[in-house]
């Protein structure tokens, strides 16, 4: 079992058909943490976009993973949003994003935060990962590959 299957539930999928700006998504999924988690909508959209003034989350090759430190939130969880079309991201590689995990750690987490960040990093340098993930319609499916993805050694 890897970190993210632990923090990823199919609810907190959303399959976004209108977003076309990444200020739109983390309104989105301020509304989905608002729903699911009792999370103030505007404190969730806050803390990703304040992390986003200090740098592009976007990492290149469609995808991005926005996080945001949350107070009084006891650990993390995290929002996996899959776009209909692309979105401008400012990406290293200039390629919009159609693929966005979102964040949410607690205010004073350090280590569990860099090491979530890191797994996802190396799933999402995975290229038949990103495809899979592409391809897949339902958020089942989409926890499923999240929680079967291991690195090969």
């Amino acid at each position: 079992m890897n970190l993210i299957s632990k923090i990823l539930v199919s609810n907190n999928i959303l399959f976004d058909t209108e977003s076309t700006s990444k200020k739109r998504v983390f309104e989105n999924v301020g509304l989905l943490f608002e729903n699911k988690m009792q999370l103030g909508r505007s404190q969730v959209f806050d803390s990703l976009f304040a992390r986003e003034k200090l740098g592009s989350t976007g990492l290149g090759q469609g995808v991005a993973i926005p996080h945001g430190r949350i107070p009084k939130l006891r650990e993390a969880t995290a929002a996996f949003v899959k776009t209909t079309h692309p979105i401008p991201f400012d990406s290293p590689d200039g390629q919009p994003v159609n693929l966005i995990f979102v964040l949410l750690v607690p205010e004073l987490a350090t280590d569990l935060h860099l090491q979530i960040l890191g797994e996802l990093a190396q799933m999402f340098s995975d290229t038949a990962f990103r495809d899979r993930l592409k391809a897949c319609e339902d958020a089942a499916g989409i926890c499923q590959l999240f929680a079967h993805w291991s690195s090969v050694a």
